[in-house]
């Protein structure tokens, strides 16, 4: 039975080499898959995201951090609550669709990456705007659930979608 699949290295010197060929091959086979994962997972976020935004719950959700956002807070004065929101649910909801339409053009998830990195950027200010976020009584590095930690996982988001930026202006590069 012939294969070039070794399902099982014993790791020692002698090894060291079939196992790096092991892992060089699996990367090269499932880089396609997990880049595709990388733009749907950020895609289907901000589907989730931006679909919530047209309800009364999000909407008053977003009023604590907004309001103490010097940023934002401003658009109120524009905006109803629940206006502000649906708003913030058109633009989620057009930054999935572009992140998405990386099968079509990698121009579309380049715009796409790029305000979603600054919508982001815009969150993650909210850490240091919003009143709860650190819990003083317990010490550094202690933040809050909500909205310390609900916040805190914007890093992690503004970073793929730096990277879905970056990959789409690489995919574009190669084009020409």
């Amino acid at each position: 039975m012939s294969s070039d699949f070794t399902p099982a290295i014993v790791v020692g010197p002698g090894n060291t080499a079939r196992a790096i060929d092991l892992l060089d091959r699996v990367e090269r086979r499932s880089r396609t898959a997990v880049t595709a994962g990388k733009y749907a997972s950020l895609a289907a976020i901000y589907g989730w995201f931006g679909g919530m935004k047209f309800t009364a719950y999000e909407a008053e959700g977003l009023v604590g951090l907004v309001g103490n956002s010097p940023l934002l807070s401003w658009t109120y004065s524009l905006f109803s609550v629940r206006g502000f929101s649906s708003l913030l649910g058109v633009l989620e909801l057009s930054i999935g669709a572009l992140i998405a339409a990386r099968l079509v053009n990698p121009i579309y998830s380049l715009v796409g990456g790029l305000l979603s990195t600054g919508l982001f950027a815009t969150t993650l200010s909210f850490m240091v705007t919003t009143p709860g976020v650190l819990v003083p009584e317990l010490g550094f590095p202690a933040i809050s659930v909500a909205p310390g930690q609900f916040l805190l996982k914007d890093i992690g988001l503004l970073a793929l979608s730096l990277w879905i930026a970056f990959d789409s202006l690489r995919a574009l590069r190669c084009r020409t």
